[in-house]
C-alpha cells in the first residue's frame, strides 16, 4: 500500500507527545466525569496506543509506523453503534489511531479501506 507522508519522524513523535498529554488530563480528569471508570480506560488507550506509536515511529520511521497503524486499526473490531460505556479500550485504541491519521494527512480513502476491513464483534 502506498501512501505520502510528508511530515518527519520528529515531528509525528511530537504530535504524538502532545496526544498523550492530552490523554494523561484526561485521565486525571476522569474522576470528575459521569462515568469516571470508562473515562479513565478509554484515555488509558489512548495513551497506550500514541506511545507504541512513538516507539515504532523513532525506532522504524514515518512509513513503518502508518503501516503499524493501519494494521493495528484493521486488527480492532468494529464497535460503532454499541452503547457509549461499551468497550472503552476499544473505542479509545479507535479514536487514538483515528487522531493519528488526521494529523499524518492520511488520506481518506485509505482511512475508508481500512475500516471496511474490520470485522464486528464476535
Amino acid at each position: 500500500m502506498e501512501f505520502k507522508i510528508t511530515l518527519t519522524t520528529e515531528e509525528i513523535v511530537r504530535g504524538l507527545k502532545h496526544y498523550r498529554r492530552i490523554a494523561k488530563q484526561d485521565i486525571l480528569r476522569a474522576p470528575e466525569t459521569p462515568n469516571p471508570e470508562v473515562f479513565r480506560r478509554h484515555a488509558e488507550a489512548r495513551r497506550e496506543v500514541y506511545a507504541k506509536l512513538a516507539e515504532v515511529a523513532e525506532a522504524e520511521g514515518p512509513e513503518a509506523v502508518v503501516r503499524y497503524a493501519l494494521e493495528l486499526y484493521r486488527s480492532l473490531p468494529f464497535v460503532t453503534g454499541t452503547p457509549e460505556d461499551a468497550y472503552p479500550e476499544i473505542k479509545g485504541q479507535e479514536n487514538a489511531l483515528e487522531n493519528f491519521f488526521l494529523m499524518i494527512g492520511l488520506d481518506p480513502k485509505t482511512r475508508r479501506e481500512a475500516r471496511k476491513a474490520r470485522k464486528p464483534l464476535q
